[in-house]
């Protein structure tokens, strides 16, 4: 196997469109992980995360960390001092 078929098997990719060439895919995911480390960002923001910790992790982690966040419940205070 190579590194572009594993890479299109860890991200899901490979189940949408399996004949992704490697430029390709490395492109789509990184334009994909981006986009969900922002989102990840935002939602941490507005439910008083550490919004650092959580960009981090929707980049690695892509939707399911928006996911989790979404189902965490909203923080009333600011523990973490990220302003």
């Amino acid at each position: 196997m190579t590194w572009d078929g594993v890479l299109s098997l860890m991200t899901g990719f490979h189940w949408i469109n399996p004949s992704l060439g490697g430029a390709t895919l490395v492109r789509t995911v990184l334009v994909v992980h981006i986009t969900d480390a922002i989102l990840c960002r935002l939602f941490a923001h507005n439910n008083g995360r550490p919004k650092n910790l959580w960009t981090g992790l929707g980049f690695v982690f892509g939707l399911w960390a928006i996911a989790l966040l979404l189902v965490l419940p909203k923080r009333t205070e600011d523990v973490t001092g990220d302003q």
